[in-house]
Formats: C-alpha cells, sequence, structure tokens
C-alpha cells in the first residue's frame, strides 16, 4: 500500500463528501469485469482488496480509494499477421485487391472473434483524497495515468474541478541551482542521480545515474546550457525520491525510519495492518508535499 509514485492535484473547490457519503457514489461505478467483447473495464474497488465491502477507507482527514482496470490482452503483431493471411487469402482465392476499406472491416471482424479468447490483464491505481489540504495524491508513475483515475472519479461525482501542483518557483531552475552549487534546504540532500537537458526544443538528454552529481562532466553541461530535469533527493532520512520538473515524484521510498515506526505498531489483521500504514503514510506524506511546496515558492494562484 505504501504509495511508490505521486501525481499532485489540487481541488479547486472543498471536497463536499464524507467516506460514506464517497462510497455510495463510488459503489455506481463499481469495478466489473470485463465485457467479453470489451477492450477493458474500469472501475471502483474496496482499497483493501478482496473481502472487503467499503469502497473507502478513512485515517483523520485522509480517504483512500482504489480504480481497477481489466483489459484484454490482444497484441497488435498477432492481429496484423492474421489480417496478413486473411488477405492472402482472398487476394489470391478470388484474383483482387483489397482495398484499405476492406481490410479494415476484416480486421474489426477478426478482433470480434480473438476477443473473448483472449487473456485479461488486471491492475489496480490507489489514490487518497486529504480533505484538510485539498489534495487529490495519486500514485502513479505517469501523467496520464493519474487522469485515468481523475477522469473516473469526476465521471463518478459529476465534477471535480482539480489541476495538478503549479509552483511559482520553476522546479527545472531551482534543482539546477542546487546541482550548480546553491544551497538547498539542508533537509534535502542531492543523491547521486540527475537527468539534463537542453532548453531548446528537441535538445539532447543526458541521463546519470552512481555519478558525483558535484563533479566536472556535470559541471561542464551545465556551463553549456542544460538544466536539471530531473533530480534524486533525500528528504530528512525520512523519504528518498526522484522529483521532475513538472512536480511529479518518482521512485518514492519510506526510509528505516518510517518502515521500523510502522513495523512497531500492532496490528492484529490485514485491516488493522493497513489503517496503520495508510495513517503513518498520509501523515508524513502531508509533511513532506507541505514543505515541498514551500521550497519552491508555494502553490500558483488559481486563475
Amino acid at each position: 500500500m505504501w504509495f511508490k509514485n505521486l501525481q499532485l492535484f489540487k481541488l479547486l473547490t472543498p471536497f463536499q463528501y464524507n467516506p460514506e457519503a464517497l462510497h455510495e457514489l463510488l459503489s455506481e461505478r463499481a469495478a466489473r469485469g470485463c465485457g467479453s467483447l470489451e477492450l477493458s473495464s474500469l472501475g471502483w474497488q474496496p482499497p483493501l482488496g478482496r473481502g472487503a465491502e467499503l469502497l473507502t477507507h478513512a485515517s483523520g482527514n485522509c480517504i483512500m480509494i482504489c480504480a481497477r482496470r481489466e483489459e484484454r490482452v490482444l497484441p497488435a503483431s498477432v492481429v496484423r499477421e492474421l489480417l496478413v493471411d486473411k488477405v492472402a487469402e482472398i487476394e489470391e482465392s478470388e484474383g483482387r485487391k483489397v482495398r484499405r476499406k476492406e481490410q479494415e472491416e476484416i480486421k474489426d471482424e477478426l478482433m470480434l472473434d480473438l476477443l473473448p479468447r483472449a487473456f485479461i490483464k488486471s491492475s489496480r491505481l490507489y489514490a487518497y483524497i486529504d480533505t484538510k489540504n485539498q489534495w487529490l495524491v495519486v500514485d502513479a508513475a505517469s501523467s496520464k495515468r493519474s487522469e485515468e483515475l481523475v477522469s473516473l472519479l469526476r465521471e463518478t461525482l459529476g465534477t471535480l474541478p482539480a489541476k495538478h501542483f503549479e509552483v511559482n518557483e520553476a522546479p527545472a531552475a531551482i534543482m539546477t541551482a542546487w546541482v550548480s552549487g546553491a544551497d538547498a534546504s539542508a533537509e534535502f540532500l542531492i543523491q547521486d542521480e540527475c537527468e539534463l537537458r537542453d532548453t531548446v526544443e528537441e535538445g539532447g538528454i543526458i541521463r546519470c545515474r552512481r555519478q558525483d552529481l558535484e563533479g566536472d562532466e556535470i559541471r561542464a553541461h551545465l556551463e553549456a546550457g542544460k538544466q536539471v530535469v530531473k533530480l534524486a533527493l533525500e528528504w530528512g532520512e525520512h523519504l528518498g525520491f526522484v522529483l521532475s520538473d513538472d512536480f511529479s515524484i518518482k521512485r518514492l521510498k519510506f526510509l528505516d525510519i518510517i518502515l521500523e515506526e510502522a513495523a512497531s505498531a500492532e496490528a492484529e489483521d490485514a485491516a488493522t495492518r493497513f489503517d496503520v500504514d495508510f495513517s503513518l503514510m498520509s501523515l508524513e506524506l502531508e509533511r513532506f508535499i507541505t514543505r515541498l511546496i514551500e521550497i519552491f515558492g508555494g502553490l500558483a494562484e488559481d486563475d
């Protein structure tokens, strides 16, 4: 359950649902199996997983939710190979050329035949709403993936004014200054990984791992005009992470001081363990996100 990535959204109007009311609304879009002729399905499932009934799980000011996607695995290469064979068969037996429009129709027929027999892959996407700070925090590695959950939540609620975090100080400029030698906040320690990019469109990209970011090679790239667009950092011996220039966070890792605190808390069953971990995680992330916002000049004012 510990989040590994953070896509951060600011709710533009106060979130008005308590956990019980939200559960009722999510129930109307509960996850279901993929239909025989459906490529995919998306709905809400209990955050606690199998055997649980509630589609929300609350801890303090935070409400956890979980979306489940089912999709049929139908490799494009398989469809393409069958299409080529079918077209060749028609052209040989009927002595004519199969035009593009007819090929598309044949492809659709093949899809209808193959879909019911295709394997189904299932994935889950967790998020929580911080009703105190009016944040939506999504555990997704990409903006596109997080928007999938946000769109589903928006459809479920009827409306959900929200936007990705935008900070007043450009993350790339601040991270570049840190790697160039400017003092970062004492609680943020630069690690041995970054990504550099030219400021010109379609410019070069350099990815560095296990490298001294204070060395001459990195300095030369910065002097040539490259900017730091991803930077590995550690926060106060509590969290390790990679910060991107879009203010998303990847490869989030809770360090020993947090995991030991979680392990020391008694939990008699899986539900209690989930509650303990969620409570610790959400409190720690509130402190972390609040501090990160401060370092980057605060959130930009809404238009």
